[in-house]
């Protein structure tokens, strides 16, 4: 496939991969990309399940009532990740920025400027309003151990996350809001975050590079 004209796609072929080593599905969009009542919406219903399992967990460690909760709250973020896909790919509110093909570039500069120094890029795919990235963090192996125990909002409970992601959108956010002639926020502060877990790492590299496809930018 060759260029197209706000998509970059790439991945690389891995056949010693083992999935448990840390590797992220990480989501990022631009600001202003999901109505504000959609994303207070959720993050209320998120923190009210969130407060019922800590409630849980001061009773007992396990059991049925904590699998429960924690159930929830998967099944609220799935839901909720669809949900913002489809408002995404409608571009029902916000900017579109990345159908500039100057801007998508930029932001494809900047995935492979950090990649072999601070993450390890397997794939990613840059739409007109967000970007898909699945990657590996370049850390101390404390770190990635402490990735692999965290099961919720990684990039906001680990330092070393949250460093790459600032490298990644403070300057791509510069560069790009120079291209564009304008000042202010380029991305949304949040983002959505996950390990990917053992056996769903050819998985989520073929969503990511079927994104272009779902909408119908590209046939294959």
């Amino acid at each position: 496939m060759g260029r197209l004209d706000y998509h970059e796609l790439t991945i690389r072929k891995r056949p010693h991969f083992q999935p448990l080593e840390a590797t992220l599905f990480i989501t990022f969009r631009l600001a202003g990309s999901i109505p504000k009542s959609e994303v207070r919406y959720y993050k209320e219903r998120r923190n009210w399940l969130k407060d019922q399992l800590k409630r849980v967990e001061r009773m007992v460690n396990e059991g049925e009532e904590h699998s429960s909760w924690l159930a929830r709250i998967q099944k609220l973020d799935r839901e909720w990740f669809i949900k913002c896909e489809d408002l995404l790919h409608r571009h029902a509110v916000g900017p579109t920025w990345m159908l500039d093909e100057r801007v998508a570039d930029k932001v494809a500069e900047n995935l492979h400027r950090l990649d072999g120094k601070d993450i390890r890029v397997d794939s990613f795919s840059i739409m007109s309003n967000h970007v898909h990235t699945v990657f590996r963090p370049l850390v101390a192996a404390e770190i990635i151990k402490q990735i692999l125990r965290t099961s919720d909002d990684l990039v906001g409970q680990i330092p070393a996350l949250s460093k790459i992601m600032h490298a990644l959108k403070g300057r791509s956010a510069r560069e790009c809001n120079l291209i564009l002639g304008r000042t202010g926020s380029l991305w949304e502060h949040e983002s959505f975050d996950r390990v990917i877990r053992e056996g769903k790492f050819h998985r989520t590299i073929r969503y990511v590079l079927n994104n272009p496809v779902k909408i119908g930018v590209v046939s294959h």
